[in-house]
């Protein structure tokens, strides 16, 4: 075990002790998330010590919990009483045995199982003046000293909990589909001929960082030139928790010098890369799970599985490539013009869907 991961309460009463915080998931299960909470019963009294592991969706500003307005809703919720020891024993793994040699004898062991329909961790990327923890779908394991597990007139003060916050994640599968194609046949303005294009990517998924060779293939059966083509990435985030709040944010915007004239044929990779390093001012943007400062990305696509509901998975993240040939000037409105005039274009559009994920770390 290469690092422990240790919380203690204010008042050094309990210690919560985790080997890992990135918990896979391998889409028929998901790493069982094992740690140990160490507990000093002297100064109990008459009060329990409780484990529990929340999946929570916090979609407004932490301060403003202070005034009565909740903005966060518990999507799943698990609590286990480790203190007098109660029903729960866990299957000792490697994982508890090191860790209980960290605790020593007050240590206890214990183990959740994160269903395979819970969401993974996202991120809204917060803006400048945002304070607190950002929104998004965030996991955590607590543990606290209480009467009971969850009752709402018992007031829990921080300095009887330690709580550590961990991330759901998922890795790209290992085989990958063929990649999306597009083909349209759309004319110019002002132009009675088509033009022919064709888009499509090599495999179904990219991972985050890796270079995207966009293929274009074109036939100009117009009268006008192609001046140049433009390439766009969007992001869409559907929050479908809470309400049908539906945005959609650009991620990358690039043009690229390439001419096709009237009656020719072109045919070319234009390599394009969305990156968060470019995107680092626009608030709302979807990221994946953060922890404290560590670097993040951009939001992996959601993958629905069969049978999924999509209420409960939080945030819905997509994304879309979009190709355009910009024509402008020529034919008949072209000479109708001035050379002073502004010059009216036209677009012929193309679309994709685009999968970006993470690569499964090698073993």
């Amino acid at each position: 075990m290469a690092k422990v991961f240790k919380k203690s309460s204010g008042n050094g009463q309990i210690v919560l002790y985790l080997g890992k915080r990135d918990f896979v998931d391998h889409v028929d299960n998901v790493d069982p998330v094992e740690g140990v909470l160490k507990i000093d019963p002297a100064d109990l009294g008459d009060r329990k010590v409780w484990i529990q592991m929340t999946c929570a969706f916090r979609y407004g500003r932490e301060d403003l919990d202070v005034i009565g307005l909740s903005f966060r809703k518990d999507i799943w919720v698990q609590c286990i009483q480790l203190y007098p020891p109660a029903d729960h024993q866990p299957t000792i793994s490697p994982l508890h045995e090191a860790l209980l040699k960290k605790a020593g004898e007050q240590g206890h062991a214990f183990t959740f199982k994160i269903p395979t329909n819970l969401p993974c961790s996202v991120t809204l990327q917060p803006g400048e003046d945002d304070k607190g923890k950002p929104c998004g779908v965030d996991f955590e394991v607590k543990g606290y000293m209480a009467k009971e597990a969850d009752n709402p007139n018992e007031k829990i003060v921080k300095t009887d909990t330690c709580r550590l916050v961990i991330r759901k994640i998922q890795f790209a599968p290992n085989s990958t589909g063929a990649g999306p194609k597009q083909t349209v046949c759309r004319g110019f303005m002002m132009s009675d001929r088509p033009v022919h294009l064709e888009v499509f990517l090599d495999k179904e998924i990219y991972y985050h960082g890796e270079p995207i060779p966009v293929k274009l293939k074109v036939r100009n059966e117009s009268n006008k030139g192609v001046n140049k083509i433009k390439i766009t990435v969007d992001q869409t985030t559907d929050v479908v928790l809470y309400s049908a709040d539906k945005y959609t944010k650009n991620v990358l915007s690039e043009e690229f010098l390439e001419t096709v004239e009237a009656g020719a044929t072109f045919e070319k990779a234009l390599r394009i890369t969305p990156l968060l390093a470019n995107n680092k001012e626009k608030r709302g943007l979807a990221l994946d799970g953060r922890l404290k400062d560590e670097d993040t990305n951009l939001a992996s696509t959601t993958i629905i599985r069969p049978g999924m509901e999509r209420d409960i998975l939080g945030i819905l993240v997509s994304y879309k490539i979009k190709v355009n040939l910009v024509a402008g000037g020529g034919g008949f409105l072209g000479g109708l013009t001035s050379s002073s005039a502004p010059v009216v274009s036209s677009d012929v559009t193309a679309e994709l869907p685009l999968i970006l994920m993470n690569p499964k770390p090698k073993a």
